[in-house]
């Protein structure tokens, strides 16, 4: 229970209202998003066999697109694999297309050897300004039901998703799914090594501060800024004088102007849209895994993070602020 205290001489600020200037798009990109046809297309259908290979007994080969397609109904629309089966086969019954459908079974076992996933971003016309941070994914296993079932305590089990955002679009650019005692600065570059696109930034929050990171950045492009509060422990480098660092800068900067100063003079503020992006992850594909391999777990995320961005190219909201009236 909050303190009442406390309470009473906090800040508050009211909600931000916007008005979305694109309504009739993005309305019937919302609307789009339920549709069938964004998941099975025709250039889905038209590479749903995987290239001719003698296999025992005549058994049909799907390709990976045919695989991953499967995995994203099952996410798009929270389908057990069973009845993302009977769902694919439907399809392909109203449209009178003789395609096989693989089975639950193939599904299960081909998604944990997916390597290659298409993120279905768009690459941005200029330098990409990123965001980064990670989230938890809860493992629901045999820990869990005894819990529900008996009362026994046991412990959680959980994954860390990290993400690399748009910061101008909302799109997933770099994902990485790790275990719960892995350091978020550490998958700093392996989050950077998956983006093709030149890079004009990198926020994040202070979990991420350290000269690893910076580092870590720096070996991407020298010209790179890197936006991290630093700590409130953090003093000034031995060079700081003649040749300060980015973080040197950040800290001189926050100690003339204060933190929330150096925020609006950084533009740290929009780091809170990667907390909208994993918000929107769990909102649309879930809060826990569904896969019980930590393979089929990354390429779980991987499908995830592709639906993710599919629906978001499908129709996104060109929305402004509202002015604030005084009461």
């Amino acid at each position: 229970m909050p303190n009442k205290h406390n309470a009473e001489r906090r800040h508050h600020i009211p909600k931000m209202k916007f008005r979305v200037r694109n309504w009739a798009q993005y309305d019937a990109g919302l609307r789009r998003r339920g549709s069938l046809t964004l998941w099975v297309t025709h250039e889905v259908m038209a590479g749903w066999r995987a290239a001719p290979r003698s296999t025992r007994g005549g058994q049909p080969s799907y390709s990976d697109l045919a695989i991953e397609t499967g995995l994203m109904l099952r996410l798009a629309f929270h389908l057990p694999l069973r009845q993302t089966e009977g769902l694919m086969a439907s399809i392909f019954e109203l449209l009178e297309v003789a395609l096989s459908v693989p089975d639950h079974s193939t599904l299960s076992r081909r998604a944990m050897k997916l390597t290659s996933i298409s993120k279905g971003c768009r690459l941005p016309d200029g330098p990409v300004h990123l965001l980064i941070d990670s989230t938890g994914l809860k493992v629901f296993g045999a820990g869990e039901w005894l819990q529900e079932r008996h009362g026994a305590r046991a412990r959680r089990t959980w994954r860390k998703l990290h993400l690399a955002v748009d910061a101008d679009t909302g799109t997933v650019m770099a994902s990485i799914l790790t275990g719960n005692d892995v350091g978020d600065p550490s998958q700093v570059a392996p989050l950077l090594d998956q983006i093709d696109a030149k890079i004009a930034s990198v926020t994040a929050d202070g979990a991420y501060d350290g000269t690893p990171t910076y580092d870590t950045v720096a070996a991407h492009g020298d010209d790179i800024a890197v936006i991290i509060p630093p700590h409130v422990t953090a003093v000034l480098s031995d060079d700081a004088g003649h040749n300060p660092s980015q973080r040197d800068k950040h800290i001189a900067s926050i100690a003339a102007h204060g933190r929330l100063g150096w925020q609006k003079e950084s533009g740290y503020g929009r780091r809170a849209l990667v907390e909208t992006a994993m918000g929107r992850y769990k909102a649309i594909i879930g809060p826990r895994l569904r896969a019980r391999s930590l393979s089929g777990q990354r390429a779980e995320t991987a499908v995830g993070v592709a639906v993710l961005n599919r629906m978001l190219n499908a129709g996104r909201p060109n929305s402004v602020r509202r002015p604030h009236r005084a009461s």
